[in-house]
C-alpha cells in the first residue's frame, strides 16, 4: 500500500513540477508579448531558463529514476532546446546515493536461486559504481566456474530494488506532460514529443534488461573479434539474469585519466588517434554502436610488449553496452552521403544530404540553413579545438548564437537511432579533444570519405558507361530520325511553311553532334579522372581518349560546311 503511494505522490510531483514551468512559460512566452511587453520578457529570458533547469537537476538528482536519464536527455538536445538548458544539464550524471547493500542481496539472491556465499566466492558489499537504474559490486567466481569462463575476477551489475515500478510511474507522467505539449501548436512543429518519449522509453526499458545487454556485448565482440584496437569484457552466462549481470573485470585506466596514461607511458594524443576511428567504423560501417562512450565505461588497457603489430602496447576496452544503437542500412547510406559533404566541406551538399535523412522535412526552405553551413565550412572547417580557442570569444559566441537560432528556426526532428548517434558523435569529439588539444574532427571524418569516394567508383563508372551508351545509341539513330523527318516533309505528310528548314535540321545535326561529343568527353574525363588512383593505366587512358570528343566538340562547326546564310 506504501509502494502505492508512494507512486501516486512521485506521479503528482512530477506533473505538478512540468505544470508550474508551463505555466510560467505561457506567461512569459505568449501573454507579456501579446500584451506588448515582448521587450521586457525577452530581457530575462536566459537567466529563467537556466533557473528552471537547474530545479529539474536538483528535482532529478532527488528522485533518481529516469528523471537522470531524462536530464541527460535533454542536455543533448540541441535541436529542440535552447542552450541555457542544455548547458544547465550536461554536467547531470548518476548523482544518486547508493543502495542499501541489503537491498542489492536480496534481489541478486532471488534473481540467482542461491546465496550470494555459493554464487560467488568473494562480493564485496561496496559498490563499485552507482547509477539510478542499478549499481556495480566487484566479487570473485567460484574456482569450478572461474575454470569453466577462464577468468575469475568479475564485475556484478545488480538492478535497483523497485526501478521497474519506478520508471513505470516516470514515463506514465512523461507521456502525459509530452501529450501536454503537443497541444501547443508551436512545439509540435517542431518536434514530434510522443514519438520522442517513446523513443525514449524503448531505449530505457533495454538498458534495464541485462539480458539484452550482454547479447549486445557478445554482439560488439563479434564485430571487432581480431581487431587489435578494441577488447570486451566476457560475460559470466551462470551468473546472468534480467536484473544480475556478471562480467569480466576489466577495470584499467579510464580514457580521461591523462595522468594515469602518461604514467603507464601510453601518449593521449595516440589514444585519440585509434579512439576516433573506433567509433566511426561502428557508426558508418558496422552499424552497431556504443551509444554511451563516456570516460567511465571505456578504459584504456595496457598489453605485454609486441601484442599489437602497429608496435601500440595497450588497448580500448568497452564496457556497458546498456545503451546500443544500430543503424539500418538505408540510414547508413544517407549517413555516407552526410560524411562525404562533411569531408569535402560542401554546405549545399550537407544540407541535401540532411533533408535525404529525414531530418528535415522536404518542403523546408533551407536557404538560411546553407548559408550557416557555408559559413560554418569557410570559418571553422578546417580547426581543431585547440585553433578554436584562439578565436575571439565573442565571434565565436555571436556566431554559435546565429547557428543556433537558424537550426531551431526550422521544422527540426530526428530520425529513430539518430539522437544516439549525435550522442555518440558528440562524446567522441569531446573525448578525443579532451586528449589532444591539436585533435581536429575533419581530419578523422576524410579517410573515411576517401574510402566512401573509392567504394562507389566503380558504380559511378558503371553509370558513366551506361549514359555514354544511352547517348551512343541517340546520336545513332538522330541521322535517321531527322531523314525520316525530311522525307515527311517531302511526301507532303508535315506541312511547314519555312524555306530555311534544311538549312536548319543540317544545323541541329551538327549542333547535336557536338552535345553528344561534349557529354563523351565530360564522361571518358571524369571516369579517368575517379579510376586513376586504383588503375593508373586504365585511368590515363580514358584521360588521354577524352581528346578526341572534346576536339570535335570544339571544332566541328568550324570545319563542317555552312551553306547559304
Amino acid at each position: 500500500m506504501a509502494d502505492v503511494r508512494n507512486s501516486r505522490a512521485r506521479y503528482r510531483r512530477l506533473l505538478r513540477f512540468a505544470a508550474r514551468y508551463m505555466a510560467e512559460e505561457w506567461w512569459f512566452e505568449l501573454f507579456l508579448p501579446w500584451i506588448g511587453l515582448a521587450t521586457s520578457a525577452a530581457r530575462g529570458r536566459p537567466a529563467r531558463l537556466r533557473r528552471i533547469a537547474r530545479n529539474f537537476h536538483t528535482l532529478a538528482v532527488e528522485l533518481g529514476g529516469l528523471m537522470i536519464k531524462v536530464g541527460q536527455f535533454m542536455s543533448s538536445r540541441l535541436d529542440v532546446l535552447p542552450p541555457e538548458i542544455t548547458k544547465e544539464l550536461e554536467g547531470l550524471q548518476d548523482e544518486v546515493p547508493p543502495e542499501e547493500f541489503s537491498g542489492i542481496r536480496a534481489l541478486a539472491e532471488a534473481e540467482l536461486g542461491v546465496p550470494l556465499e555459493h554464487a560467488y566466492s568473494f562480493f564485496d558489499p561496496a559498490p563499485l559504481a552507482a547509477a539510478s537504474l542499478g549499481q556495480a559490486h566487484r566479487a570473485r567466481l567460484t574456482p569450478a566456474e572461474a575454470a569453466e569462463t577462464g577468468f575469475a575476477d568479475v564485475v556484478v551489475k545488480v538492478q535497483r530494488p523497485g526501478i521497474e515500478a519506478i520508471i513505470d510511474v516516470d514515463l506514465a507522467a512523461l507521456r502525459r506532460v509530452a501529450g501536454w505539449l503537443n497541444r501547443v501548436k508551436l512545439v509540435s512543429s517542431h518536434v514530434d514529443l510522443p514519438r520522442l518519449v517513446e523513443e525514449f522509453a524503448q531505449t530505457s526499458l533495454e538498458e534495464i534488461d541485462y539480458l539484452h545487454e550482454a547479447l549486445n556485448a557478445e554482439r560488439f565482440a563479434e564485430e571487432f573479434a581480431g581487431d587489435e584496437r578494441v577488447r570486451v569484457p566476457e560475460i559470466a552466462w551462470e551468473r546472468l539474469t534480467r536484473r544480475v549481470l556478471t562480467l569480466q573485470d576489466v577495470t584499467a585506466i579510464k580514457i580521461n585519466d591523462l595522468a594515469g596514461l602518461r604514467a603507464a607511458g601510453i601518449d593521449p594524443s595516440e589514444v585519440a588517434a585509434d579512439f576516433a576511428p573506433v567509433m566511426l567504423d561502428q557508426l558508418f560501417v558496422d552499424g552497431l554502436f556504443h551509444a554511451d562512450p563516456h570516460p567511465g565505461n571505456i578504459f584504456v588497457t595496457p598489453l605485454p610488449a609486441g601484442s599489437r603489430t602497429d608496435g601500440r602496447d595497450w588497448a580500448l576496452t568497452f564496457v556497458d553496452f546498456g545503451m546500443m544503437g544500430e543503424v539500418p542500412d538505408s540510414l547508413r547510406q544517407g549517413l555516407q552521403r552526410f560524411l562525404i559533404a562533411v569531408a569535402s566541406r560542401n554546405g549545399r551538399q550537407l544540407v541535401d544530404s540532411v533533408k535525404g535523412l529525414g531530418v528535415l522535412l522536404p518542403s523546408t526552405d533551407t536557404a538560411e540553413l546553407e548559408r550557416a553551413m557555408t559559413e560554418l565550412f569557410a570559418r571553422f572547417g578546417g580547426m581543431g579545438f585547440a585553433d578554436l580557442r584562439q578565436l575571439d570569444e565573442s565571434e565565436l559566441r555571436g556566431f554559435a548564437i546565429e547557428f543556433s537560432d537558424t537550426m531551431r528556426a526550422l521544422p527540426f526532428q530526428l530520425p529513430e537511432n539518430f539522437l544516439l548517434i549525435i550522442r555518440a558523435i558528440s562524446l567522441t569529439s569531446g573525448m578525443c579533444s579532451s586528449l589532444d588539444p591539436e585533435f581536429n574532427i575533419w581530419n578523422a571524418v576524410e579517410p573515411y570519405a576517401a574510402r566512401l569516394l573509392r567504394d562507389e567508383r566503380g558504380g559511378v563508372v558503371r553509370a558513366f558507361a551506361q549514359e555514354t551508351v544511352s547517348i551512343a545509341g541517340i546520336a545513332a539513330r538522330l541521322p535517321r530520325r531527322l531523314d525520316d523527318l525530311a522525307t515527311r516533309l517531302e511526301d507532303g505528310k508535315l506541312a511547314v511553311a519555312t524555306p530555311r528548314l534544311d538549312q536548319r535540321l543540317r544545323q541541329l545535326e551538327r549542333t547535336g553532334r557536338r552535345v553528344i561529343s561534349a557529354i563523351l568527353f565530360a564522361g571518358l574525363l571524369i571516369g579517368g579522372i575517379l579510376l586513376r588512383p586504383d588503375d593508373v593505366v586504365f585511368g590515363t587512358v580514358l584521360m588521354v581518349a577524352s581528346a578526341v570528343p572534346l576536339l570535335h566538340a570544339l571544332f566541328a562547326g568550324m570545319l563542317g560546311p555552312r551553306g547559304p546564310g
